[in-house]
């Protein structure tokens, strides 16, 4: 990318987002074009049409979706399906329209099948059934990849999909019942601590095994990606190793420094039981991530006590 292009940043306010942002400033460039939600509601054909045609984008990197964890993606399932094919939609299909050079679409490790092969590829996708709990947000995902596919297939257009493994870091999402996992135990470990809990009960058995790739990793991984990835197929974004939920909250209270126990509610669901990113072709690119996970905790946890009241 040119010093000097005009990049769309969408959800630049989003964990995802401002990690890009973060990037593309340190690696000076200035012509950052950011919307709030209330600025441009990516959801309004009309509005994100408008919006191209008077900004002119040169690069795109579509970070903005509506997510959330297990709860959030099984309780608001229309919600999830529809607002992000609304939002990837709009954009993709504007992009084209105002010919933008590039465009990356950010998708999410969900896309796999509930037992796929691990680690997974990115040639597993569509060979199995999805995880039931958060089965609308990732079809919608698997429609932003095909949408790029297609519009590169019939148009010729530049974009390309990155699929990142589970994230965490700087503008997390910390709701106490919307999070992801990470962000959700780093909020109940600090609230067990603050109010002087002897325990903190987590959902499942402990038992399913993550990876998680801090957010700043992921927003210099975009930018290599934008400059030296142009396949048709989506690429995984991650760091290769995984843990599991137990171990995980092990850490985390560590570096909470909650002293008291640990249990498991195991009437509660695990979800997938496994999600390790197969990163060969990212590494065959020579993109690694550099910020260890109880590093990237620690940093998770400053900016959350940072942000957060409780």
């Amino acid at each position: 990318m040119e010093k000097e292009a005009k990049i769309f940043v969408a959800g630049h306010r989003g964990m995802v987002g401002s990690a890009i942002v973060r990037a593309l400033e340190r690696k000076g460039y200035t012509c950052i074009i950011k919307r709030t939600s209330k600025e441009l509601d990516l959801r309004n054909q009309a509005d994100v049409a408008a919006f191209f045609a008077e900004q002119q984008p040169d690069y795109v990197f579509l970070a903005a979706a509506k997510v959330g964890g297990i709860m959030a993606n099984n309780t608001y399932r229309a919600d999830f399906l529809y607002e992000n094919i609304a939002i990837q939609t709009n954009v993709i299909h504007q992009a084209y329209i105002q010919k933008v050079k590039k465009l990356l679409f950010l998708g999410s490790s969900c896309i796999y099948p509930k037992l796929a092969p691990q680690p997974l590829r990115e040639d597993y996708l569509l060979t199995g059934t999805l995880e039931t709990t958060n089965e609308p947000y990732a079809i919608a995902k698997i429609a932003g990849i095909k949408m790029c596919e297609a519009y590169r297939s019939q148009y010729g257009c530049n974009f390309i999909s990155a699929m990142p493994t589970n994230l965490y870091g700087i503008n997390d999402n910390y709701h106490p019942e919307n999070s992801h996992v990470l962000p959700a135990l780093i909020r109940r470990f600090h609230e067990a601590k603050t109010n002087g809990a002897t325990s903190v009960t987590i959902w499942g058995t402990g038992t399913p095994l993550r990876e998680f790739l801090y957010a700043d990793d992921l927003g210099e991984a975009c930018l290599f990606l934008m400059d030296n990835y142009s396949d048709e197929q989506f690429i995984n974004v991650g760091i290769g190793e995984d843990l599991s939920i137990r171990d995980l909250a092990t850490l985390i209270k560590e570096i909470v420094g909650f002293k008291g126990s640990i249990e498991f509610d195991e009437q509660k669901p695990d979800g997938t039981p496994r999600k390790l990113m197969d990163v060969k072709k990212l590494h065959d690119l020579g993109w690694k991530h550099k910020i260890p996970l109880a590093d990237g905790i620690r940093l998770a946890y400053e900016d959350f006590k940072a942000k957060h009241t409780i």
